[in-house]
């Protein structure tokens, strides 16, 4: 038996990037057994994953867990957070770590000077530089998310009006310069001719009833109605996606769904982007390029540094409806 620790804390999105690495090598090292590190909030993204021996869980600290890691003889530790916690497993450990680049100099450069010096090359193949030595290659069957049955949403459990067929519209995220205006959602969905299925966390209700609100029957505000398994089968059962940049996106890819997706102060060469190797038709990246103030951050702000907000409300909307 050989046994692998896999280490990503969060975030969902980021944790489904990880599932090609986990699948390839379970499928590609004899008698391998796979154990995952993650933070508790998000073991529900890795608990169904068959190709997951173990997972262990923390909610602050590595503490949480060391004694019951320097149980297992692991033969190398996999760590594709890269954070100052990943690197404390590893050294405690006292095992073979193996890690990915961050490229954090070239999105200094993009971020601050706006020179880009960033590889064309998506986060999942930077993945598999940590497994390189194992000889574990990329079988490029894509992203991964798995459903348990209890968490499957039936067509008949769906309102009147959406069970035969709809949009889902990603309207939530982490940062609100990653977010697409809702005044510009509620302009879309009323000169379109889809049923939309609004999703998001509980924290996006209140702006899912006011799109809901303004578009009539035409929406179904599904934000904190359902856990985020649910919303996953919701994502998989719609006709296309329409979302920020955020951790539905990679559910959505994982289910080779039809992606249009809006890009803010964030960019896809940050390596990103929808990963759907072999059917990269099925993703629509909407951005504004040649702002001379984007991207503003790798990560996101809460509000627009210059105030005008116009990598997304530039954002071209004959565009989007075109592709919808």
């Amino acid at each position: 038996m050989r046994k692998f620790l896999l280490i990503r804390f969060s975030s969902i999105g980021d944790i489904v990037l990880t599932s090609p690495v986990i699948r390839c090598l379970k499928q590609q090292i004899e008698g391998a057994e796979i154990h995952v590190l993650t933070k508790s909030a998000f073991q529900t993204v890795l608990e169904s994953n068959p190709y997951i021996d173990k997972i262990y869980t923390i909610k602050e600290k590595i503490s949480e867990v060391l004694p019951d890691l320097k149980k297992e003889n692991f033969e190398q530790v996999i760590d594709l957070h890269k954070n100052i916690r990943s690197k404390g497993v590893v050294m405690n450990l006292k095992k073979p770590g193996t890690s990915f680049d961050k490229l954090n100099r070239q999105k200094w450069l993009i971020v601050n000077l706006k020179t880009n010096k960033l590889p064309n090359i998506h986060i999942v193949d930077r993945y598999f530089q940590a497994v390189k030595n194992l000889g574990v290659k990329n079988d490029l069957k894509g992203l991964d998310y798995f459903i348990p049955e209890r968490d499957e949403i039936k067509t008949s459990d769906m309102p009147q009006g959406f069970r035969n067929a709809y949009v889902g519209w990603v309207i939530g995220g982490k940062h609100n310069t990653k977010i697409y205006p809702e005044e510009k959602v509620i302009e879309a969905i009323k000169q379109s001719n889809y049923q939309f299925i609004l999703l998001g966390g509980p924290e996006d209700a209140e702006k899912g009833d006011r799109i809901a609100q303004a578009c009539d029957s035409k929406v179904f505000n599904a934000c904190g109605k359902y856990n985020l398994n649910q919303s996953a089968s919701l994502v998989k059962q719609a006709s296309k996606i329409l979302t920020n940049d955020t951790g539905l996106m990679h559910i959505a890819a994982a289910f080779k769904k039809e992606i249009i997706s809006f890009w803010g102060n964030t960019i896809p060469e940050f390596g990103m982007y929808p990963y759907l190797p072999g059917e990269e038709e099925k993703s629509t990246i909407l951005e504004v390029k040649n702002l001379s103030c984007r991207p503003c951050s790798k990560i996101g702000f809460d509000k627009c540094p210059k105030g005008h907000f116009n990598c997304m409300k530039q954002i071209d909307k004959e565009q989007l409806l075109d592709q919808l």
